[in-house]
């Protein structure tokens, strides 16, 4: 199994901001502490090259992005301090995301210990998501030929409005994403498939909307799946107005990684939001999800490479 980390997946955004940056390096830890993971397992991506970046984003932004000269209200919706720190962690954090695919492709599956940042549009970031992951990593790849036809599943609990926007006229990728009604952002974009979720949603509700909502989306035919394993669904998240538990939302994970095993689709899984009132729920929610990747690829994969 190869997860995608660095430590440059941090900077520092001050210890009092609401976004949990350190929550990367805590997963790594538990998974490696636990036995989870090895060391040889985790591996760290190289950054983003800017060529990458500029499928997705537009030039200008990212001319003013690395050079610190993003407006006061760019600043403002972004949600965080620009720093030099800050452009290194998103281009590496978008780099884990292509490797992770890169892998995906050659095996089966494939894990980014970050990533997911959907509220980034092509000329601008919002909602702490500075440059779109999934989507430079799917402009990339597709460039070189590895797949055409995507599937985005997006089950962090805030809709992935950037995500849609760049892949409203691209019919090759099937954008869904299922998220609280009431939740940021305001004004939603329009998704391939929206499902949207009322205050308090629990685990039945939840999991019986998703496993027919995921019958819609493999309709599309995908070749490879991309999956936005939110934490913040979680009835103890500060940001989520829903109410599943972990061991709904590991339930969740279950269900769309041995749908897409069954399938025989390749898969990449990202992290996405998680503020939970208690910074350790979230860490066992994200680690929950590379668990559930390790007990369901990797037995058959060791027997398969073993015969």
């Amino acid at each position: 199994m190869r997860v995608f980390y660095s430590p440059r997946y941090y900077a520092d955004i001050g210890d009092s901001h609401i976004f949990p940056i350190r929550k990367f390096e805590l997963v790594r830890d538990r998974l490696l502490n636990e036995g989870t993971l090895t060391s040889d397992e985790i591996v760290e991506p190289r950054p983003a090259t800017p060529d990458e970046v500029l499928l997705v984003h537009t030039n200008d932004y990212i001319s003013r992005l690395c050079e610190g000269q993003l407006t006061s209200r760019e600043i403002r919706r972004l949600g965080l301090p620009w720093s030099k720190a800050l452009v290194q962690r998103s281009f590496f954090a978008v780099g884990g995301t292509i490797a992770a695919t890169r892998v995906a492709v050659e095996e089966g599956y494939g894990s980014n210990l970050a990533g997911g940042t959907h509220h980034a549009f092509a000329d601008r970031g919002e909602g702490f998501c500075v440059l779109n992951d999934v989507a430079v990593a799917i402009r990339s790849l597709r460039r070189e030929g590895l797949f055409e036809r995507v599937a985005i599943v997006d089950c962090d609990v805030h809709q992935g409005n950037g995500t849609a926007q760049i892949f409203a006229e691209d019919p090759q990728t099937f954008t869904f994403s299922m998220h609280g009604a009431n939740n940021y952002p305001l004004f939603k974009a329009q998704s391939n498939l929206d499902i949207e979720l009322p205050d308090g949603t629990d685990d039945d509700q939840y999991l019986d909307m998703l496993s027919r909502s995921l019958t819609k989306v493999l309709e599309h035919e995908p070749e490879i799946i991309f999956y936005l394993a939110g934490a913040d669904p979680y009835a103890g998240d500060k940001l989520g107005k829903l109410a599943l538990s972990i061991d709904g939302l590991r339930t969740r994970d279950a269900l769309i990684l041995r749908k897409c095993f069954e399938s025989e689709l390749p898969v990449v899984t990202v992290m996405s939001g998680g503020y939970g009132k208690i910074l350790d729920d979230t860490i066992e929610i994200h680690c929950n999800t590379i668990r559930t990747v390790k007990d369901i690829f990797e037995p058959v994969l060791a027997s398969q490479r073993s015969a």
